[in-house]
This record gives C-alpha cells, sequence and structure tokens, in this order.
C-alpha cells in the first residue's frame, strides 16, 4: 500500500512535470510567434520597398522585369520559413521527448522496485509466478525502448527527407532564375 507521504510525493512530482511540459511547449509557441512576426516585419519592409521601385518604373519593361524579381525568391524564402519552422517543431517535440523519457525511466525504477518489494514478500511456492511477473516487466521494457529507437529513426530519416527536399526545392528555383542579358 502507498502511504500518504508517497501519494502526495508523486502528486507533486506530476504537477513539476506539468509545469515543465507546459513551459516547454510555450517556448516553442514562443519561437513560432517570434518568427511569424520577424517574416510579417520583412514581408512589410520588401513590399514597401517593392512599391517603390514599380512608382520609379520608368517603362513597361523595367515594370515588367521587377514584378519577375518579385517572385523568383519566394521559394527560397519559402523554403527557409518551411525550416525555421521545422527546426521549432523539431527542438520543441525533442525537449518534449526527453522530458518524458526521463520520466517513463523514474516510473520503470519505481515499478522495478514495487515488483521486487512484492518478490521478496511473496509466499513460498510462487517462484514461478515470480518469474512469470519479471519476464513480463523485461519484456515490456524491452518493447517500449524498441519503439522509442524505431521513433528516433523515423525522425532521423524524416529530417533528412525534409532537408533534401528543401534542398532541392531552393536548387530549382535558382536554377529557374532568369539570366540577364549582357
Amino acid at each position: 500500500m502507498l502511504t500518504a507521504e508517497q501519494l502526495m510525493a508523486a502528486h507533486k512530482a506530476n504537477i513539476a512535470t506539468l509545469f515543465d511540459l507546459s513551459q516547454k511547449a510555450f517556448e516553442g509557441v514562443e519561437k513560432l510567434v517570434e518568427l511569424n512576426m520577424q517574416v510579417a516585419k520583412t514581408s512589410m519592409d520588401e513590399a514597401a520597398e517593392h512599391a517603390k521601385a514599380v512608382m520609379a518604373a520608368k517603362d513597361p519593361q523595367e515594370l515588367m522585369a521587377l514584378q519577375a524579381s518579385l517572385l523568383q525568391p519566394s521559394a527560397e524564402k519559402a523554403a527557409a520559413y518551411g525550416r525555421h519552422l521545422y527546426d521549432i517543431a523539431s527542438s520543441t517535440g525533442s525537449e518534449v521527448s526527453k522530458l518524458a523519457e526521463s520520466q517513463v525511466a523514474d516510473a520503470q525504477k519505481k515499478f522495478m522496485s514495487v515488483v521486487d518489494n512484492a518478490v521478496k514478500n511473496a509466499p513460498a511456492g510462487t517462484e514461478n509466478a515470480v518469474v512469470l511477473v519479471k519476464s513480463a516487466v523485461a519484456a515490456a521494457n524491452n518493447a517500449f525502448d524498441s519503439v522509442q529507437k524505431a521513433a528516433k529513426q523515423a525522425a532521423d530519416v524524416a529530417e533528412a527527407n525534409f532537408q533534401a527536399i528543401t534542398s532541392t526545392a531552393v536548387k530549382a528555383s535558382q536554377a529557374a532564375k532568369p539570366r540577364k542579358a549582357a
């Protein structure tokens, strides 16, 4: 049976974990808002510069060149924004995962302590049941570790694919830029 002190300690630990998770999530949202504010400010500055250039255009050819120059860096900017967005999500997810992993490891230790205590106090003749419980706990821990490793590998593959796609998109946009006549 758990004592009142053990229940209070577990409750305090759970509340601390909740606040840690909330803090990590808030930091991620804060970074996202900062990124979006930076993008909005940059977009407004670029729009103002472009409007000034359009108003100063002397002929239709110059106006068309200005319009074309506005669209060219869009793919690169979108790729950079996507990269920043992915970095924020990835780092926030990584921090939350680390926190969750430490909580799971702590819970596993506590559970194993309970199992070991129960084994010590098990009545005679229950050795087979004790071995079965220990085997089930070990199998569950191994399965959890395997899932964790697979999730990390999937995240690494997804990140590599994202980087490759971003790189390809930027290269394609650079290749599509019209060359100026000499």
